[in-house]
């Protein structure tokens, strides 16, 4: 049972100003790893192996659809403190009511533009083996104190806070049937790897490896679906369900770029969980947005992953959902 308030929890790294210890990183690890060993199967089926798989069956809740977080410590305190357009509570005061649920799409690591120049600076540190570590331990101040926040979450919100994995939860940037080694404005994936190995203990590591390793990858809600990025292939509930024993599904739904995905792919998801239904949704992020969504397969798949922006969906009726009502910026109280 959760018994320390994650409300003083999730302030406290918040408004944290150095790098978690290996301890205290530990202990919000076993705290979610029992979450995620533990699922309903109801709402997260179990695998042909017995253990939870790969597919969320979500409640019958509305749904706030998070992007990719990129080490925003400042999107999570904002979402936690937004009111809905529809509530007189707050999202978190949402949370702990029942009265709605969360889906994060991944991808927690890793700051993106607006990291630039610290990334570039931690290179360095990097290249002479981390004797000075100032810049990347600001970096890992952020991506660390996002997925805490999010395993914070998850264990206190077990039915009704999900986040699915991304391509940048690999934090021992491997090359397998799931992954692949991660760079963009530097070696931010062999970076974060050595990081890890140099200052945190090696249980630490394991369990972080195992916590990315059982994250899901797809979810099913009230006529729409979310997934990380497009679906390369359409896959069958059971083999979405066994995903964690099949890792190349995980690939397929995490990597896939703009235009790389097979032709109807999210048609046919669509059409298996909401058949003749053509107002249904699938929602992803993956590849930045110019503005607020992009639209792909037909409009009926929405790209929300606006690096500069706090985007979220809002999903409370599908029959009412418009992109200029339910796609919305949240106001920001934190950093960029």
């Amino acid at each position: 049972m959760y018994i320390k308030s994650p409300l003083r929890r999730i302030t406290g790294i918040l408004d944290r100003n150095s790098v978690p210890d290996s301890r205290d990183l530990e202990k919000s690890l076993e705290q979610v790893l029992f979450t995620l060993n533990s699922e309903e199967p109801d709402i997260r089926p179990k695998a042909s192996d017995g253990n939870p798989g790969g597919l969320i069956l979500l409640n019958s809740l509305p749904t706030i659809i998070v992007p990719d977080l990129h080490a925003r410590m400042g999107y999570l305190r904002a979402l936690l403190s937004w009111i809905p357009p529809d509530a007189n509570f707050t999202v978190y005061q949402g949370l702990l009511l029942g009265k709605l649920q969360i889906v994060c799409v991944g991808d927690g690591f890793h700051s993106e533009a607006r990291g630039i120049p610290r990334w570039k600076t931690a290179f360095k540190e990097f290249s002479s083996d981390y004797k000075k570590h100032k810049s990347m331990d600001e970096e890992m101040l952020e991506s660390l104190g996002v997925m805490m926040i999010v395993m914070e979450l998850k264990a206190a919100f077990p039915e009704n806070f999900h986040f699915l994995k991304g391509n940048h939860e690999n934090v021992a940037n491997e090359e397998s049937a799931d992954n692949r080694p991660f760079r963009k404005f530097v070696y931010e994936g062999a970076m974060v790897t050595s990081w890890f190995h140099k200052f945190m203990n090696e249980e630490t590591y394991r369990k972080y490896y195992m916590f990315e390793k059982k994250l899901p990858v797809f979810a099913v809600g009230d006529r729409f679906c979310v997934t990380h990025a497009e679906p390369r292939k359409h896959y069958k509930k059971n083999e979405l369900i066994d995903a964690m024993i099949h890792r190349e599904v995980v690939f397929d739904l995490t990597w896939t770029a703009n235009d790389e995905a097979e032709e109807n792919s999210v048609i046919k998801y669509l059409e298996e969980y909401f058949p003749g239904d053509n107002q249904s949704l699938m929602f992803g992020g993956h590849r930045p947005v110019p503005k607020f969504y992009k639209t792909r397969a037909f409009g009926r798949y929405l790209q929300i992953h606006n690096p500069d922006q706090y985007i979220a969906v809002y999903m409370n009726n599908i029959l009412e959902f418009s992109t200029e009502k339910n796609i919305l910026i949240l106001p920001k109280k934190g950093e960029a």
